[in-house]
C-alpha cells in the first residue's frame, strides 16, 4: 500500500513538474519572433525552436540527475532564448561584432531584453552559453552551467542526427 502511494506521489509531483515547464516555456514559445525560430534551422534538420525547447528540457534533467539545487523558471527562460537571434546563421557568416559562434550571445541578449523582462541569471545564461568557445563569458550561475553543457549536448546529438525531438516534443 505505502509503495502504490509514492508511486502516486512520484507520478504527481512529475506531473506537475511538467505542468510547470509547458507553462514557462510556453509563454515564451508563442511569443510572435520565438514562432520564426520554428523556420529557422540551427543544426541538421532541426528548427532553432525545437533546439532552446530541448535544451530547456535537457538542462532540467541534467540539475536533477545530479542533484543540483537550480531556480527553475530562470533555466527555461534563460534556455528557452538562449539562441533567440532571430537570422538563419547557415546564410550569414559575419553578424554584428564576429562570427556567430561567438557574436550570436549578444544577439540573442540584445533580442530577448528588447522582447521580455530578464532577470540577471537568465541574462547570464544567453549570454555565456556558448563558453568555451567564448573563453572570457565564464557562466557565473549553476543554471548557466547548465545550459551550457545541455546546448553542448543537443547540438552533438542534432548534428550525428541521433535527436528523437521536433518542435513539438517537450511542450505537449
Amino acid at each position: 500500500m505505502k509503495t502504490m502511494a509514492r508511486r502516486t506521489t512520484k507520478k504527481t509531483a512529475l506531473m506537475r513538474e511538467r505542468e510547470y515547464f509547458r507553462k514557462i516555456a510556453s509563454a515564451l514559445a508563442e511569443h510572435e519572433d520565438m514562432q520564426k525560430t520554428k523556420k529557422l534551422t540551427q543544426h541538421g534538420n532541426v528548427s532553432v525552436f525545437a533546439h532552446s525547447v530541448a535544451v530547456a528540457h535537457y538542462s532540467i534533467k541534467l540539475a536533477k540527475k545530479l542533484g543540483i539545487a537550480f531556480d527553475r523558471r530562470s533555466l527555461i527562460r534563460g534556455a528557452m532564448l538562449h539562441d533567440f537571434f532571430l537570422y538563419d546563421w547557415h546564410k550569414t557568416n559575419n553578424v554584428g561584432d564576429g562570427l556567430h559562434g561567438f557574436a550570436h550571445p549578444a544577439t540573442a541578449s540584445k533580442n530577448a531584453l528588447r522582447d521580455f523582462c530578464l532577470n540577471k541569471r537568465e541574462l547570464d545564461i544567453i549570454r555565456k552559453h556558448m563558453w568555451p568557445l567564448t573563453l572570457t563569458k565564464l557562466p557565473l550561475h549553476r543554471e548557466s552551467w547548465l545550459v551550457c553543457i545541455a546546448d553542448k549536448y543537443c547540438s552533438l546529438l542534432e548534428t550525428l542526427g541521433l535527436n528523437k525531438y521536433d518542435d513539438d516534443t517537450f511542450l505537449n
